[in-house]
């Protein structure tokens, strides 16, 4: 292939890409299986200047596995969050929709507070 700069797309079609497979899963779904577990669902705004979070607490295990629960949590729900002190916390209030979620991977998540 030559050095030659494309101005149009019509050169760009014309291009012959050799070597190329495309990828058998472009987008692996996460087969990460948890240990099942009994968590809380707790609603909070204290401490972080009016901004809602959702606390789940309770989780027992590898911290490594809290931190791919709260990922997979993040990445569900289109979120940011963190792990702090062993327990998740997910920016806004996503305590219902987040239970459901946990309970259909068979955690057992009580609804604390308000």
């Amino acid at each position: 292939m030559s050095n030659k700069k494309i101005n149009s797309f019509e050169e760009l079609a014309k291009i012959q890409f050799q070597n190329l497979a495309p990828d058998p899963d472009p987008l692996p779904k996460s087969t990460k299986t948890f240990q099942k577990q009994t968590l809380e669902a707790h609603f909070s705004n204290k401490g972080r200047g009016g901004k809602t979070v959702t606390l789940i607490k309770g989780f027992e295990g590898d911290v490594s596995e809290l931190k791919a629960l709260a990922k997979e949590l993040k990445n569900e729900f289109r979120v940011g969050g963190t792990v702090k002190n062993g327990d998740i916390l997910i920016q806004g209030n996503f305590r219902d929709q987040i239970i459901s979620f946990l309970q259909s991977q068979g955690h057992s998540v009580k609804r604390v507070g308000g």
